[in-house]
């Protein structure tokens, strides 16, 4: 449209005609003329309007996402900060009090064979040596700890040091192919000598070919010459299976040991020998078999049942 005498003219009519309009409405209250009209365009508009409405909100809400993703990513990293301190703390008190049951239960082994021992823990597994079956310590000739001293922990005997450095030592488990110990049968005292065999059981080949044995029965270290390098009285292990003897001079049994040698943490080696041997005080108690129930049936006479050889 042109700007031209008449285009102006209808402006300002079209403006007075408003200003009418809105005064009217403001007197009429809730009785306006134009409440009508207004309904109207309301009905006409308001879908129009819920839908750019619709549209413009999720802008805006992911406008104040993103601003307030700043505070939600560092709450949510301090949150696993804390979480990883309190795992690393439970896991911390976990390992401090399976240290501490392995200790005191290695200090009991110690007092009940009165073994004067060195405590340390293993720190690593295998040995330039060549041996299959060895650790490494933590204490050495600085400890005073030297070759051919036994090492036990709460559950028996665990091996002998073989090599000592100035701070750390090696350890020949017992369960080493290259491992011997001379034993003796709790209560009977037959002799023997235990070989390691890997991850089986320790094969025991008894002096006497007709030692009577079985399986349950336990045994301890009977010990060396100016025990070295061997103690006395350190348990070995379980018979877990007895071979037929054949008329043999030995007789060959096979020991579970008392140890896991694949879950080694806390040792002790004996620095100091007992003074007299502990033969089978070291032993732990033996378990108490489970009572076998037993069943009564008590038979209740019935009425139709004959009293005294009497007929009902």
């Amino acid at each position: 449209m042109r700007d031209t005498r008449e285009s102006r003219l209808l402006l300002v009519l079209l403006i007075a005609i408003a200003f009418a309009l809105i005064t009217v409405d403001i007197r009429g209250g809730e009785d306006s003329p134009v409440d009508g009209a207004r309904q109207g365009a309301a009905t006409v508009f308001g879908p129009i309007e819920n839908g750019v409405s619709s549209a413009v909100d999720p802008v805006g809400n992911a406008i104040s996402a993103v601003r307030d993703s700043g505070d939600r990513h560092d709450r949510i990293a301090q949150l696993e900060h804390d979480n990883a301190a309190l795992k690393a703390k439970l896991g911390s008190d976990d390992r401090n009090n399976s240290r501490t049951k392995q200790l005191d239960k290695m200090l009991r082994t110690a007092g009940d064979g009165q073994y004067g021992i060195k405590g340390a823990q293993v720190i690593a597994i295998g040995a330039a040596q060549g041996f299959s079956w060895t650790v490494t310590i933590d204490v050495g000739a600085n400890d005073g700890i030297k070759r051919d001293m036994t090492v036990l922990n709460g559950d028996g005997l665990v091996g002998r040091v073989t090599t000592v450095g100035p701070n750390a030592a090696t350890v020949l488990l017992a369960n080493d192919p290259d491992f011997t110990v001379g034993t003796r049968m709790e209560s009977t005292d037959e002799l023997g000598f235990a070989s390691g065999q890997g991850d089986r059981p320790l094969r025991v080949q008894l002096l006497n070919g007709k030692a009577k044995v079985a399986k349950g029965d336990r045994m301890v270290t009977f010990g060396s010459q100016a025990d070295r390098p061997f103690v006395p009285g350190v348990p070995v292990g379980v018979i877990s299976r007895v071979d037929p003897s054949g008329g043999d001079l030995t007789r060959t049994v096979y020991v579970r040991p008392f140890v896991s040698f694949t879950k080694l943490d806390i040792v002790g080696v004996v620095v100091e020998a007992p003074r007299k041997d502990p033969r089978d005080e070291v032993l732990p108690p033996k378990p108490k078999p489970t009572p076998t129930p037993t069943v009564t049936v008590t038979v209740t006479p019935s009425a139709n049942t004959p009293v005294d050889g009497q007929q009902q």
